[in-house]
């Protein structure tokens, strides 16, 4: 099986240092370890980000919303498909082989048409009582001969029995005219009389048992009355027996209400649908909805977790969806210290910097490896958009220093770029509301409260209130869709280094007002010289909400 590729993937809502350091971290990983990483988002991506990612012609990570076990997680039966004519014998001579207990039909497309199981196959065997129903199957002559181990005396094996029942020719030919009738289907031994009997009565079929010798005579008269005749050294009692197992299994397969599972279907969802259904195994299908393989409910145990790093968080309600359900490797963050737990200890580098991207600056550093250009403007992007130009509280020199080497190795400068991507991220022209206030939204728990914080960054303060005469009604029709009992919004001006705290819900305009010993108006308060989320709002949250 091949290795599975470890995600390196940020937080939700992702800013453009989630996704770059991500895609930076990647980059050392795959250049110094024997494994497979690949950048990931958990989603979507901004105007500012996106503008960097096409500035330096790099692709944007995969997005992946969840990375709870999926059913390609599970160890999936290959069984191959196979086809609706063959015979009943055959289905459980295959079954009995590949010790399973369900057989996928399928088309010469790949496509499922159904499915058989040995439950079908012995209620076939043991419910079925009309001697018509070889016919009403319509049987190929072929399965007959496969199953009878016989040879083709006359006729083709590939037509069909498909009118008449099955008689069992155990009385003297006198006899036999009062219960053979045309294009049945007869079963007799080596007696002259019987054969010619049968093919006189119109019989479509006559199979002779014991490997009884047919003589030409019969021979010519049954391909004159377009009779098939089947040679088969069983005796009679072991044909009566096994002719019923010849039949199609098309006659018999489910082909209605199957439940079949998609390879990027999530377990969680499985599970729940495995519960409900009295199955033992179900078919699995590509995202073409070509059949792949068969899984059972024994198949769900032992699923190997997804592998994880985490960069630019460390917050179980900012983390991926089902973070859960995944063994974190490695955290690599400069936020303070959240609610994320694990299982097993994990490499954990928390540094007190204005970006993770500096961080990323320290490991190439550490790991004497040489930055692409591409990936050096992207972490020097990274670093001047957490900083805000290095307006903000959170930046430090170590800061600063990586940004101006990062801007050299990708042939930049950092005022000029800044403003170039500045300008970009906060042009917001044809953006819904909710786009907008997702853009860079972070949920926290804080001593009992629950609420979430979005920010906007922009160097046009008329472009500010244009957005926030659109965010104030959203934000009543927001509350409370991810839980959270107060939500605010930071809509920062780059420009004059301050804030405008839209409030919204709960007690969110007393927590405001108690934080920052300032006077809420018309549910928002203007805060000079505050540009942080991290430095400045949530450090002054949790001061009030511990008072």
């Amino acid at each position: 099986m091949q290795e599975k590729k470890i995600y390196i993937i940020g937080h939700k809502n992702p800013d453009t240092d989630s996704i770059c350091s991500a895609i930076a971290y990647a980059d050392i990983k795959n250049r110094t370890e024997n494994h497979t990483y690949a950048a990931k988002r958990a989603g979507q991506i901004s105007q500012e980000t996106q503008y960097v990612l096409n500035r330096f012609q790099m692709d944007p990570p995969g997005y992946v919303p969840n990375v709870g076990p999926k059913v390609r997680d599970m160890d999936v039966r290959r069984i191959q498909g196979v086809d609706s004519s063959i015979s009943l014998k055959k289905a459980w001579t295959l079954m009995r082989n590949e010790n399973v207990n369900t057989l996928p039909i399928t088309n010469e497309d790949n496509e499922l048409e159904g499915l058989i199981t040995i439950n079908i196959i012995a209620e076939s065997y043991m419910d079925v009582y009309d001697n018509s129903i070889l016919s009403t199957a319509r049987t190929q002559y072929k399965n007959i001969l496969d199953t009878l181990d016989g040879t083709m005396v006359t006729g083709n094996e590939h037509a069909y029995f498909i009118k008449g029942k099955v008689v069992v020719a155990a009385a003297n030919p006198d006899l036999m005219e009062n219960y053979i009738e045309e294009d049945d289907l007869v079963i007799l031994g080596n007696r002259y009389e019987s054969q010619l009997c049968a093919i006189e009565m119109n019989a479509s079929c006559i199979i002779v048992c014991e490997g009884a010798p047919v003589s030409k005579t019969i021979r010519r008269l049954a391909q004159d009355k377009e009779c098939v005749i089947i040679s088969t050294p069983h005796d009679t009692y072991t044909v009566a027996r096994l002719v019923n197992q010849s039949m199609p299994v098309r006659y018999f397969m489910k082909r209605d209400e199957m439940t079949a599972f998609r390879m990027d279907d999530y377990l969680d969802d499985v599970k729940e649908v495995m519960a409900k259904k009295r199955y033992r195994d179900f078919p699995i299908l590509d995202k073409h909805g070509k059949y792949v393989g068969m899984v059972s409910r024994r198949n769900l145990l032992g699923i190997e977790k997804r592998k994880l790093i985490l960069v630019d968080h460390n917050e179980a309600s900012q983390a991926v969806d089902n973070i859960e359900s995944a063994e974190i490797l490695e955290i690599i963050d400069h936020h303070r210290l959240g609610s994320l737990e694990t299982i097993a200890p994990v490499y954990f580098r928390n540094q007190p910097v204005g970006c993770t991207a500096t961080i990323m600056y320290q490991i190439y550093q550490e790991k004497g490896l040489d930055i692409p250009a591409n990936i050096a403007g992207l972490l020097c992007a990274a670093i001047i958009s957490d900083t805000l130009m290095f307006r903000s509280p959170t930046c430090t020199a170590v800061d600063r220093n990586a940004a101006e080497r990062l801007a050299e190795i990708a042939g930049i400068t950092c005022e000029k770029f800044a403003a170039e991507m500045f300008a970009a991220g906060s042009n917001l022209r044809g953006r819904s509301p909710e786009e907008i206030f997702y853009q860079d939204f972070k949920k926290f728990d804080l001593n009992k409260a629950n609420f979430g914080v979005g920010q906007i960054t922009s160097m046009n303060p008329e472009e500010l209130v244009e957005i926030k005469g659109r965010l104030l009604p959203y934000m009543e029709k927001a509350l409370g869709s991810h839980g959270e009992s107060m939500l605010f919004f930071m809509l920062t001006d780059i420009i004059h280094e301050s804030t405008e705290l839209l409030c919204y819900g709960g007690d969110s305009l007393e927590l405001a007002k108690e934080a920052f010993h300032k006077e809420p108006k018309d549910g928002s308060v203007t805060l000079p010289g505050v540009v942080s989320r991290k430095k400045q709002l949530i450090p002054a949250f949790m001061n009030a909400l511990q008072q």
